[in-house]
């Protein structure tokens, strides 16, 4: 068996354990699993997410079809929910 330090704020830290505590695992645990996970997926095991709530590609891509809608380029009609353009935006 390994020993593995990590340094992590102590607000981050609190937080974690208050959500681990909830559903009955410790720290340690949550660990192991997270990195067998990572084995198994070969990579991450979940998607990264800005504040946003969207990848880093959704965001640029938003961003870009903003900035080619303000010049009216690629303008295909108007969007009601954010949920609509992000739907148009991965097709």
């Amino acid at each position: 068996m390994s020993t593995l330090q990590v340094r992590i704020d102590e607000n981050t830290k609190k937080s974690a354990k208050k959500v681990l505590d909830k559903i009955g695992m410790d720290m340690s645990s949550a660990v192991k699993v997270y990195f067998k996970q990572i084995i198994i997926n070969q990579g991450l095991p979940f998607q990264l997410l800005t504040e946003n709530g969207l990848t880093v590609q959704q965001e640029k891509e938003i961003l870009k079809a903003s900035n080619e809608a303000k010049k009216g380029i690629n303008v295909s009609g108007p969007f009601s929910t954010a949920k609509d353009l992000i739907d148009e935006l991965n097709r």
